[in-house]
């Protein structure tokens, strides 16, 4: 593994798209941070995002989960970079003349994404639990280390969702096209909500299958947990209930479509006259 590792890392360290995409990733994750815990004072208005208990432990790790996840674009992008780059640059043909077996080249990338999913769920869990610790109105071992299920959700679907772009980019072969492809099938899904919502409602349970609702319905949204929002749907005579877990569903349906999205490369792959 640690042999695929370094030269998966090698062939990034020498592609300048790829670096540029993970640091403007990395330094935008921090800065939605820093915005968070920034007071804004304009005239009789003093605000503060962080004051309104969105880092309090452990809901913390609940709205951070969700909402850093849709920075996963950029790393999505280099994923898919790393596998085009293979063809243009030849570097695929020239692997497997080398000794490298299809399959160790589909592991290799596998380990990547891996790796970057780890990485951005590191600094997920570092990020969380600094401003946590500078924010929260609690502080009890107990409370500060609940919730932690929502790192792992984060954490499981970052790895469905580069799987996928992964799969698009061997299938494809051209970033551009596997990033429109990955556009489509967000818009393919669209369509088929409205329909299942608007033609057969009973059908419902069909849309948790889907890949990318699969792996939106890991975290669901944080915004109605939070008190503010209960209290006026309070005085509002609206109430609502809704399961803010993780559910073992969808956790089992992501890792479905990881395995088939990395299986199904392994095949292409290996069909492919390269």
């Amino acid at each position: 593994m640690l042999r695929l590792l370094s030269i998966e890392f090698h062939k990034l360290k020498n592609n300048k798209a790829a670096k540029v995409l993970s640091l403007i990733y990395f330094l935008l994750f921090s800065a939605i941070a820093l915005f968070a815990s920034i007071r804004f004072n304009f005239g009789s208005i003093d605000f503060r995002l962080a004051d309104q208990g969105i880092f309090n432990f452990p809901y913390i790790w609940h709205f951070n989960a969700y909402f850093v996840a849709f920075l996963k674009l950029f790393l999505a992008i280099v994923i898919v970079s790393m596998v085009s780059s293979e063809y243009t640059n030849r570097t695929l043909k020239q692997n497997l003349i080398d000794g490298l077996s299809k399959k160790e080249f589909i592991l290799s990338k596998f380990y990547g994404v891996i790796a970057f999913a780890l990485a951005s769920t590191l600094l997920l869990f570092i990020v969380s639990l600094t401003l946590g610790l500078i924010f929260s109105d609690y502080d009890e071992i107990g409370i500060i280390f609940s919730d932690l299920e929502y790192i792992l959700a984060y954490f499981l679907k970052l790895v469905g969702f580069f799987s996928m772009c992964l799969f698009f980019g061997i299938l494809l072969k051209r970033s551009a096209f596997a990033l429109g492809f990955l556009f489509l099938i967000w818009v393919f899904e669209g369509i088929v909500q409205l329909l299942v919502k608007f033609q057969a409602e009973s059908l419902d349970f069909i849309l948790n299958f889907l890949p990318l609702q699969a792996m939106s319905n890991l975290i669901v949204e944080p915004l109605t947990r939070l008190g503010i929002v209960k209290s006026t749907a309070v005085q509002l005579n609206s109430e609502f209930t809704k399961s803010y877990d993780v559910e073992w569903s969808a956790v089992l349906i992501v890792l479905g479509w990881s395995f088939i999205f990395i299986y199904s490369s392994w095949k292409l792959l290996q069909k492919r006259d390269l």
